[in-house]
Protein backbone atom coordinates (compact mmCIF):
# COMPACT_ATOMS: atom_id res chain seq x y z
CA UNK A 1 0.00 0.00 0.00
CA UNK A 2 1.13 3.53 -0.70
CA UNK A 3 1.02 6.26 1.92
CA UNK A 4 -0.26 8.82 -0.55
CA UNK A 5 -4.03 8.87 -0.99
CA UNK A 6 -4.89 9.30 -4.66
CA UNK A 7 -8.34 9.63 -6.23
CA UNK A 8 -10.29 6.81 -7.83
CA UNK A 9 -10.60 6.43 -11.58
CA UNK A 10 -13.98 8.13 -11.92
CA UNK A 11 -12.85 11.22 -10.02
CA UNK A 12 -9.60 11.38 -11.98
CA UNK A 13 -11.47 11.10 -15.29
CA UNK A 14 -13.76 13.96 -14.29
CA UNK A 15 -10.72 16.21 -13.74
CA UNK A 16 -8.90 14.96 -16.80
CA UNK A 17 -11.92 15.84 -18.96
CA UNK A 18 -11.25 19.56 -18.42
CA UNK A 19 -7.69 19.07 -19.70
CA UNK A 20 -8.87 17.32 -22.85
CA UNK A 21 -11.47 20.02 -23.50
CA UNK A 22 -8.64 22.58 -23.62
CA UNK A 23 -7.06 22.21 -27.04
CA UNK A 24 -3.28 22.60 -26.86
CA UNK A 25 -1.73 22.42 -30.36
CA UNK A 26 2.04 22.77 -30.11
CA UNK A 27 2.23 25.71 -32.51
CA UNK A 28 -0.47 27.75 -30.74
CA UNK A 29 1.31 28.96 -27.59
CA UNK A 30 -1.63 30.88 -26.14
CA UNK A 31 -3.73 27.71 -26.19
CA UNK A 32 -0.97 25.64 -24.57
CA UNK A 33 -0.50 28.35 -21.94
CA UNK A 34 -4.18 28.24 -20.99
CA UNK A 35 -3.67 24.69 -19.73
CA UNK A 36 -0.28 25.67 -18.28
CA UNK A 37 -2.13 28.35 -16.27
CA UNK A 38 -4.51 25.73 -14.85
CA UNK A 39 -1.64 23.41 -13.94
CA UNK A 40 0.26 26.27 -12.32
CA UNK A 41 -2.76 27.25 -10.20
CA UNK A 42 -3.21 23.68 -8.94
CA UNK A 43 0.47 23.32 -8.06
CA UNK A 44 0.57 26.69 -6.31
CA UNK A 45 -2.51 25.80 -4.25
CA UNK A 46 -0.80 22.56 -3.18
CA UNK A 47 2.29 24.44 -1.99
CA UNK A 48 4.80 23.82 -4.77
CA UNK A 49 7.67 26.21 -5.42
CA UNK A 50 7.19 27.40 -9.01
CA UNK A 51 9.29 28.83 -11.80
CA UNK A 52 7.66 29.62 -15.12
CA UNK A 53 9.92 30.20 -18.11
CA UNK A 54 8.29 32.34 -20.83
CA UNK A 55 7.94 30.69 -24.20
CA UNK A 56 10.27 31.51 -27.08
CA UNK A 57 10.34 30.96 -30.85
CA UNK A 58 6.57 30.65 -31.11
CA UNK A 59 6.05 28.03 -28.40
CA UNK A 60 4.38 28.08 -24.99
CA UNK A 61 5.85 28.43 -21.51
CA UNK A 62 7.69 25.78 -19.49
CA UNK A 63 6.69 25.23 -15.86
CA UNK A 64 9.00 23.89 -13.16
CA UNK A 65 7.42 22.83 -9.84
CA UNK A 66 9.52 21.83 -6.82
CA UNK A 67 8.67 20.27 -3.50
CA UNK A 68 9.91 22.59 -0.72
CA UNK A 69 12.26 21.38 2.00
CA UNK A 70 15.79 20.25 2.58
CA UNK A 71 18.02 18.90 -0.16
CA UNK A 72 19.04 15.24 -0.24
CA UNK A 73 22.44 14.36 1.17
CA UNK A 74 23.88 14.05 -2.34
CA UNK A 75 22.17 17.26 -3.50
CA UNK A 76 20.21 15.45 -6.20
CA UNK A 77 16.53 15.64 -7.08
CA UNK A 78 13.96 13.23 -8.45
CA UNK A 79 12.64 14.42 -11.81
CA UNK A 80 9.23 13.85 -13.41
CA UNK A 81 8.76 15.33 -16.89
CA UNK A 82 5.67 15.53 -19.08
CA UNK A 83 4.32 17.68 -21.91
CA UNK A 84 1.01 19.50 -22.35
CA UNK A 85 1.09 20.04 -26.13
CA UNK A 86 -0.63 17.77 -28.64
CA UNK A 87 -0.43 17.12 -32.39
CA UNK A 88 -4.06 18.14 -32.93
CA UNK A 89 -4.96 21.39 -34.76
CA UNK A 90 -7.40 23.94 -33.31
CA UNK A 91 -11.00 22.90 -33.86
CA UNK A 92 -10.35 19.16 -33.59
CA UNK A 93 -12.73 18.89 -30.64
CA UNK A 94 -15.63 19.71 -32.96
CA UNK A 95 -15.13 16.45 -34.87
CA UNK A 96 -13.34 14.44 -32.18
CA UNK A 97 -14.99 15.43 -28.89
CA UNK A 98 -14.20 14.13 -25.45
CA UNK A 99 -16.26 10.97 -25.08
CA UNK A 100 -16.62 7.93 -22.82
CA UNK A 101 -17.62 4.64 -24.42
CA UNK A 102 -17.46 1.75 -22.00
CA UNK A 103 -13.96 1.53 -20.54
CA UNK A 104 -12.57 3.88 -23.21
CA UNK A 105 -12.33 7.65 -22.90
CA UNK A 106 -11.34 9.49 -26.07
CA UNK A 107 -10.42 12.95 -27.24
CA UNK A 108 -7.49 14.84 -28.78
CA UNK A 109 -4.31 14.28 -26.80
CA UNK A 110 -5.89 12.22 -24.03
CA UNK A 111 -3.50 9.29 -24.57
CA UNK A 112 -0.45 11.24 -25.76
CA UNK A 113 -0.04 12.51 -23.17
CA UNK A 114 -2.56 14.53 -21.22
CA UNK A 115 -3.57 11.58 -19.07
CA UNK A 116 0.04 10.92 -18.03
CA UNK A 117 0.92 14.55 -17.35
CA UNK A 118 -2.34 14.98 -15.43
CA UNK A 119 -1.59 11.91 -13.30
CA UNK A 120 1.88 13.27 -12.55
CA UNK A 121 0.41 16.60 -11.44
CA UNK A 122 -2.30 14.89 -9.36
CA UNK A 123 0.22 12.71 -7.52
CA UNK A 124 2.68 15.59 -7.05
CA UNK A 125 -0.07 17.73 -5.50
CA UNK A 126 -1.28 14.85 -3.32
CA UNK A 127 2.23 14.32 -1.94
CA UNK A 128 2.47 18.00 -1.08
CA UNK A 129 -0.99 18.37 0.46
CA UNK A 130 -0.65 15.23 2.55
CA UNK A 131 2.93 15.89 3.62
CA UNK A 132 4.14 12.47 2.45
CA UNK A 133 7.95 12.40 2.74
CA UNK A 134 10.19 11.40 -0.16
CA UNK A 135 13.88 10.56 -0.01
CA UNK A 136 14.82 13.59 -2.06
CA UNK A 137 13.16 16.78 -3.35
CA UNK A 138 11.00 16.27 -6.42
CA UNK A 139 10.75 18.40 -9.55
CA UNK A 140 7.78 18.22 -11.91
CA UNK A 141 8.53 19.70 -15.33
CA UNK A 142 5.65 20.51 -17.71
CA UNK A 143 6.68 21.45 -21.24
CA UNK A 144 4.97 22.94 -24.35
CA UNK A 145 6.72 21.50 -27.40
CA UNK A 146 7.57 17.78 -27.11
CA UNK A 147 5.53 16.86 -30.17
CA UNK A 148 7.92 18.80 -32.42
CA UNK A 149 11.11 17.64 -30.74
CA UNK A 150 11.26 19.91 -27.64
CA UNK A 151 13.23 22.67 -29.37
CA UNK A 152 12.72 25.23 -26.57
CA UNK A 153 12.19 22.97 -23.55
CA UNK A 154 15.17 20.67 -24.10
CA UNK A 155 17.52 23.08 -22.31
CA UNK A 156 15.20 23.16 -19.28
CA UNK A 157 14.92 19.36 -19.25
CA UNK A 158 18.67 18.88 -19.46
CA UNK A 159 19.36 21.53 -16.82
CA UNK A 160 17.13 19.77 -14.29
CA UNK A 161 18.37 16.33 -15.36
CA UNK A 162 21.98 17.24 -14.57
CA UNK A 163 20.92 17.45 -10.90
CA UNK A 164 18.70 14.35 -10.97
CA UNK A 165 19.28 10.97 -9.37
CA UNK A 166 16.59 9.52 -11.62
CA UNK A 167 13.87 10.57 -14.08
CA UNK A 168 10.32 9.32 -14.54
CA UNK A 169 8.42 10.05 -17.77
CA UNK A 170 4.60 9.56 -17.70
CA UNK A 171 4.25 9.04 -21.44
CA UNK A 172 1.50 6.53 -22.36
CA UNK A 173 1.83 2.97 -21.10
CA UNK A 174 2.11 0.21 -23.66
CA UNK A 175 0.08 -2.95 -24.18
CA UNK A 176 -0.68 -4.64 -20.90
CA UNK A 177 0.35 -1.50 -19.04
CA UNK A 178 4.01 -1.86 -20.08
CA UNK A 179 6.50 0.79 -19.11
CA UNK A 180 9.47 1.75 -21.30
CA UNK A 181 13.14 1.07 -20.61
CA UNK A 182 14.57 2.01 -24.03
CA UNK A 183 13.66 4.16 -27.05
CA UNK A 184 15.14 4.77 -30.46
CA UNK A 185 16.88 8.00 -31.26
CA UNK A 186 15.15 10.31 -33.73
CA UNK A 187 16.53 12.41 -36.58
CA UNK A 188 14.60 14.93 -38.66
CA UNK A 189 15.75 16.19 -42.06
CA UNK A 190 14.44 18.23 -45.00
CA UNK A 191 15.59 17.30 -48.51
CA UNK A 192 15.16 19.99 -51.17
CA UNK A 193 15.72 19.57 -54.91
CA UNK A 194 16.29 22.40 -57.37
CA UNK A 195 15.75 21.55 -61.02
CA UNK A 196 15.34 23.52 -64.24
CA UNK A 197 11.82 24.55 -65.19
CA UNK A 198 10.61 24.32 -68.77
CA UNK A 199 7.47 23.90 -70.87
CA UNK A 200 6.54 20.22 -70.72
CA UNK A 201 5.66 20.20 -74.42
CA UNK A 202 7.68 22.78 -76.35
CA UNK A 203 10.76 22.76 -74.11
CA UNK A 204 10.88 19.28 -72.60
CA UNK A 205 14.56 18.75 -73.43
CA UNK A 206 15.47 22.07 -71.82
CA UNK A 207 14.10 21.07 -68.42
CA UNK A 208 15.48 19.05 -65.52
CA UNK A 209 12.66 17.71 -63.36
CA UNK A 210 13.09 18.19 -59.63
CA UNK A 211 10.27 15.69 -59.12
CA UNK A 212 12.11 12.95 -61.02
CA UNK A 213 15.24 13.68 -59.00
CA UNK A 214 13.23 13.62 -55.76
CA UNK A 215 11.87 10.19 -56.69
CA UNK A 216 15.45 8.94 -57.09
CA UNK A 217 16.42 10.42 -53.76
CA UNK A 218 13.47 8.84 -51.96
CA UNK A 219 14.40 5.45 -53.38
CA UNK A 220 17.94 6.01 -52.08
CA UNK A 221 16.63 7.02 -48.65
CA UNK A 222 14.53 3.89 -48.31
CA UNK A 223 17.43 1.74 -49.49
CA UNK A 224 19.20 2.78 -46.27
CA UNK A 225 16.59 1.05 -44.08
CA UNK A 226 18.10 -1.79 -42.03
CA UNK A 227 15.45 -3.16 -39.72
CA UNK A 228 17.77 -5.82 -38.30
CA UNK A 229 20.01 -3.01 -37.06
CA UNK A 230 17.06 -0.92 -35.90
CA UNK A 231 17.53 1.75 -38.59
CA UNK A 232 14.36 3.02 -40.28
CA UNK A 233 13.68 6.03 -42.52
CA UNK A 234 10.45 7.49 -43.83
CA UNK A 235 10.01 10.21 -46.44
CA UNK A 236 6.86 12.29 -45.86
CA UNK A 237 5.35 14.70 -46.60
CA UNK A 238 6.42 15.09 -50.22
CA UNK A 239 5.93 18.11 -52.48
CA UNK A 240 6.97 19.36 -55.91
CA UNK A 241 5.99 20.97 -59.18
CA UNK A 242 3.33 23.51 -60.07
CA UNK A 243 1.33 22.34 -63.12
CA UNK A 244 1.19 19.25 -65.35
CA UNK A 245 2.55 21.20 -68.31
CA UNK A 246 5.58 22.57 -66.44
CA UNK A 247 8.79 20.59 -65.80
CA UNK A 248 9.11 20.91 -62.01
CA UNK A 249 11.81 23.39 -60.95
CA UNK A 250 11.51 22.51 -57.25
CA UNK A 251 10.56 19.53 -55.09
CA UNK A 252 11.27 18.18 -51.64
CA UNK A 253 10.35 16.01 -48.70
CA UNK A 254 10.89 15.60 -44.99
CA UNK A 255 12.73 12.54 -43.66
CA UNK A 256 12.16 10.80 -40.34
CA UNK A 257 15.11 8.73 -39.10
CA UNK A 258 15.04 6.24 -36.20
CA UNK A 259 18.16 4.54 -34.82
CA UNK A 260 18.95 2.28 -31.88
CA UNK A 261 22.51 3.48 -31.23
CA UNK A 262 24.35 6.79 -31.17
CA UNK A 263 26.90 5.38 -33.63
CA UNK A 264 24.18 4.60 -36.17
CA UNK A 265 22.77 8.07 -35.62
CA UNK A 266 26.09 9.67 -36.52
CA UNK A 267 26.56 7.39 -39.54
CA UNK A 268 23.09 8.02 -40.91
CA UNK A 269 23.30 11.76 -40.31
CA UNK A 270 26.50 11.89 -42.36
CA UNK A 271 24.95 9.81 -45.13
CA UNK A 272 21.82 11.94 -45.38
CA UNK A 273 23.60 15.28 -45.25
CA UNK A 274 25.96 14.07 -47.97
CA UNK A 275 23.31 13.08 -50.51
CA UNK A 276 24.01 14.40 -54.01
CA UNK A 277 21.94 14.81 -57.18
CA UNK A 278 21.69 11.95 -59.69
CA UNK A 279 19.85 13.84 -62.47
CA UNK A 280 21.83 16.23 -64.72
CA UNK A 281 20.66 19.80 -64.18
CA UNK A 282 19.42 19.20 -60.63
CA UNK A 283 20.92 20.05 -57.26
CA UNK A 284 20.12 18.51 -53.87
CA UNK A 285 20.41 20.08 -50.42
CA UNK A 286 19.69 18.25 -47.14
CA UNK A 287 19.35 20.03 -43.80
CA UNK A 288 18.69 18.70 -40.31
CA UNK A 289 20.22 16.23 -37.91
CA UNK A 290 19.61 14.00 -34.92
CA UNK A 291 16.79 15.45 -32.85
CA UNK A 292 16.76 13.01 -29.92
CA UNK A 293 19.63 10.75 -28.90
CA UNK A 294 18.90 7.04 -28.40
CA UNK A 295 17.68 6.01 -24.95
CA UNK A 296 19.41 2.69 -24.38
CA UNK A 297 18.46 0.19 -21.70
CA UNK A 298 20.88 0.62 -18.81
CA UNK A 299 21.56 -0.93 -15.39
CA UNK A 300 20.30 2.24 -13.72
CA UNK A 301 17.09 2.26 -15.72
CA UNK A 302 16.54 -1.44 -15.04
CA UNK A 303 17.04 -0.71 -11.33
CA UNK A 304 14.18 1.80 -11.53
CA UNK A 305 12.10 -0.79 -13.33
CA UNK A 306 12.65 -3.33 -10.56
CA UNK A 307 11.47 -0.83 -7.97
CA UNK A 308 8.42 -0.02 -10.08
CA UNK A 309 7.62 -3.69 -10.64
CA UNK A 310 7.75 -4.37 -6.90
CA UNK A 311 5.39 -1.45 -6.24
CA UNK A 312 3.07 -2.71 -8.98
CA UNK A 313 3.10 -6.21 -7.47
CA UNK A 314 2.05 -4.74 -4.13
CA UNK A 315 -0.90 -3.10 -5.90
CA UNK A 316 -1.91 -6.36 -7.58
CA UNK A 317 -0.66 -5.17 -10.98
CA UNK A 318 1.65 -6.65 -13.58
CA UNK A 319 4.19 -4.24 -15.07
CA UNK A 320 5.89 -5.56 -18.22
CA UNK A 321 8.58 -3.53 -19.96
CA UNK A 322 9.24 -2.73 -23.59
CA UNK A 323 11.49 -0.83 -26.00
CA UNK A 324 9.81 1.72 -28.28
CA UNK A 325 10.59 3.18 -31.68
CA UNK A 326 9.11 6.57 -30.80
CA UNK A 327 11.14 9.19 -28.94
CA UNK A 328 10.26 11.16 -25.81
CA UNK A 329 11.89 13.60 -23.43
CA UNK A 330 13.24 10.51 -21.68
CA UNK A 331 15.77 10.30 -24.53
CA UNK A 332 17.36 13.51 -23.24
CA UNK A 333 17.57 12.43 -19.60
CA UNK A 334 18.88 8.96 -20.45
CA UNK A 335 21.53 10.38 -22.80
CA UNK A 336 22.91 12.37 -19.84
CA UNK A 337 23.39 9.13 -17.91
CA UNK A 338 20.36 9.67 -15.66
CA UNK A 339 18.53 6.41 -14.86
CA UNK A 340 15.20 6.84 -16.65
CA UNK A 341 11.90 4.96 -16.61
CA UNK A 342 9.29 5.93 -19.21
CA UNK A 343 5.78 4.88 -20.17
CA UNK A 344 4.29 5.41 -16.71
CA UNK A 345 1.10 7.02 -17.99
CA UNK A 346 -2.25 5.41 -18.70
CA UNK A 347 -2.79 2.43 -21.04
CA UNK A 348 -4.84 3.00 -24.17
CA UNK A 349 -4.09 3.46 -27.85
CA UNK A 350 -4.46 5.49 -31.02
CA UNK A 351 -1.77 8.10 -30.44
CA UNK A 352 -1.97 10.82 -33.13
CA UNK A 353 -5.04 9.28 -34.83
CA UNK A 354 -8.80 9.76 -34.51
CA UNK A 355 -9.23 6.62 -32.39
CA UNK A 356 -6.99 8.02 -29.61
CA UNK A 357 -8.22 6.82 -26.21
CA UNK A 358 -7.26 5.71 -22.73
CA UNK A 359 -8.59 2.80 -20.68
CA UNK A 360 -9.97 5.12 -18.05
CA UNK A 361 -10.65 2.49 -15.31
CA UNK A 362 -6.84 2.18 -15.07
CA UNK A 363 -6.39 5.83 -14.01
CA UNK A 364 -6.71 5.07 -10.30
CA UNK A 365 -4.20 2.24 -10.33
CA UNK A 366 -1.71 4.21 -12.43
CA UNK A 367 -1.93 7.14 -9.99
CA UNK A 368 -1.30 4.78 -7.07
CA UNK A 369 1.59 3.19 -8.97
CA UNK A 370 3.28 6.53 -9.61
CA UNK A 371 2.79 7.60 -6.01
CA UNK A 372 4.24 4.33 -4.76
CA UNK A 373 7.28 4.63 -7.02
CA UNK A 374 7.99 8.17 -5.78
CA UNK A 375 7.71 6.98 -2.18
CA UNK A 376 9.99 3.98 -2.79
CA UNK A 377 12.80 5.59 -4.74
CA UNK A 378 15.92 6.77 -2.96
Amino acid sequence: MTKTRTADSAALLAELESWVRMETPTTHPAMVNTLMDQAEAALRAAGAELTRHPGTDGFGDTLVARTPGRAAADGRIGLIAGHLDTVWDPGTLARMPFRVEGDRAGGPGIFDMKAGSFLALHVFCALLRQGVPTARPLVLLLTPDEEVGSPTSRAHIEREARHAAWALIPEPAGAGGACVTARKGVGRFVLRVTGRGAHAGNGFADGASAVVELAEQIRAVHAMVDQDRGVTLNAAPVWGGTRPNVIAPEAGCEIDLRVSTAADGATMETALLGMAARTPGCAVRVEGGMNRPPYAESPGGLGLYQVAREVAHGLGMKLPKQSRGGGSDGNFTAALGVPTLDGLGCPGGGAHVASEHILWPELGRRAALLAGILEALG
